[in-house]
């Protein structure tokens, strides 16, 4: 018996359906990023822009090592909404099992790897001196958390496969105001500047993981989870790790062009790093829909395929690619025009404001592209082509950055051509994707592929 927090993809009206499901994913994401706006905000208020620029300095590479995994649990989405749309529950209960199994498994070896490794990684991105120690004190803290971050991220995608994006939604809202309350503690009234951010984020996610874990443990339909089954069930990992592995090197390879580009931003110095940190902050604001657009195409797809129902899957694809359009544009358009205002949120120098105002006339106007690209790489993910999304991913986008800053970047190294390196990135990919799905689709339709295998 279904929960009445979840939805049958394949039957009645698509739209309506699209709309409910994306929009407690939107307010999801807006949470999300205001746990990292959070952090970044008091620390520039009350540690210093050089505390501002530890934090941020640590984003792309912290992304860049849990990518991988966070990878595994896109592939728990489309395994669990697949087999969903096929009501196979036997094998729903399978996956279930096998990605919380896993979502243990990843988390040791994350936290192992974070801690250890956090400063020489740093080092070889070339992080100021005066901003290092601060880095590596927040990576090391963040990683400690990765159990329960990566516990909640599978147990969440478990429960969108299903099409259940309201209890996610109000665990964020719960946890996203302990972590700011701790915040606001740790750094105001204890002085601990960088550590007090981070100890406030981990806190959050474990109390994340343990309500997630506490409405998969009281489901009454495929997705219950029982301690008892915990386990690796072959079938089930090959094919999570047949979608997810692809997904996660995708979104590492992503993330190596990151961290090349933060390292050329490094270069740039300190007010430059602080400047980049609170106007990435300010654009993932605007990219909040066309991530939600993105969960929805990935589950929506997976279960249309799933049902062999083909022509929904189209038409989810259209409204998708629509919808990510024409919101990216308005919302990244807004955030540039009024980013002068919005920056001084995060500090009151004003070199640090130019600076952001002048990243966001490149980035967040074109971010629709970004926003495409995305859409296009759930759509393949959820028909089973996570490895072409991958290899397309390598090329469109790490390929060209690279080429780019060894290249035309190197002919001309000032800050407004190192911007330039994403929307042309973005919206190579982005076409690559779209002509690779057409023939990938018309091969589903003759029944010369099988998304289940």
């Amino acid at each position: 018996m279904a929960s009445k927090y979840e939805m049958d993809m394949t039957e009645g009206p698509l739209l309506s359906k699209i709309i409910r499901y994306s929009i407690p994913l939107i307010f999801t994401t807006l949470l999300q990023l205001f746990y990292n706006a959070a952090d970044t905000i008091v620390v520039g208020r009350f540690s210093g822009d050089a505390a501002l620029a530890a934090v941020g300095s640590t984003g792309s590479l912290t992304t860049m090592i849990v990518q991988m995994f966070f990878g595994l649990s896109v592939g728990t989405a489309v395994v669990v909404s697949q087999y969903l749309g096929a009501k196979d529950y036997a094998k729903v209960e399978k996956s279930v099992h096998t990605s919380v199994a896993l979502s243990f498994a990843s988390s040791v070896l994350l936290t192992v790897v974070g801690i250890v490794a956090a400063r020489s990684m740093l080092t070889l991105m070339a992080t100021p001196a005066d901003v290092i120690d601060g880095a590596t004190l927040y990576m090391r803290i963040y990683f400690a958390g990765m159990p329960g971050n990566l516990l909640y991220n599978f147990g969440s995608a478990i429960l969108r496969a299903a099409g259940d994006t309201k209890r996610p939604l109000y665990i964020l809202t719960s946890t996203g105001l302990i972590n700011v309350i701790l915040n606001l503690i740790l750094v105001i009234c204890f002085d601990m500047g960088v550590a007090g951010v981070a100890i406030a984020t981990i806190v959050s996610q474990y109390i994340s993981a343990v309500l997630v874990m506490a409405i998969l443990i009281r489901s009454e339909n495929a997705i219950h989870f029982s301690w008892k089954k915990l386990g690796f069930d072959g079938d089930a990992l090959r094919r999570i790790v047949k979608i997810g592995l692809p997904a996660g090197i995708q979104g590492t390879i992503f993330s190596i062009s990151n961290v090349i580009i933060q390292s050329t931003i490094n270069s740039f110095g300190t007010t430059t790093i602080a400047a980049v940190s609170a106007a990435n902050n300010l654009e993932g604001f605007a990219s909040t829909t066309s991530n939600a657009i993105y969960q929805s195409c990935l589950s929506f797809v997976g279960q249309n395929v799933g049902a062999n129902k083909l022509d929904r899957v189209k038409k989810t694809v259209k409204m998708c690619i629509f919808f990510s359009a024409t919101t990216m544009t308005l919302a990244g358009v807004a955030i540039w025009y009024f980013s002068p205002s919005l920056l001084t949120i995060y500090t009151d120098n004003p070199e640090v404001i130019r600076i952001g105002t002048q990243k966001l006339l490149f980035t967040s106007t074109t971010h629709a592209f970004a926003g495409l690209m995305d859409v296009m790489s759930g759509a393949l993910r959820g028909i089973g082509k996570s490895t072409v999304s991958m290899i397309n991913s390598i090329c469109g986008v790490c390929g060209i950055r690279l080429v780019y800053i060894y290249t035309i970047f190197r002919l001309n190294p000032t800050f407004n051509m190192l911007n330039a390196a994403y929307p042309i990135s973005w919206t190579a990919t982005f076409l690559v994707h779209l002509v690779v799905f057409f023939f990938a689709f018309r091969k589903l339709e003759k029944g010369e592929a099988n998304a289940l295998t």
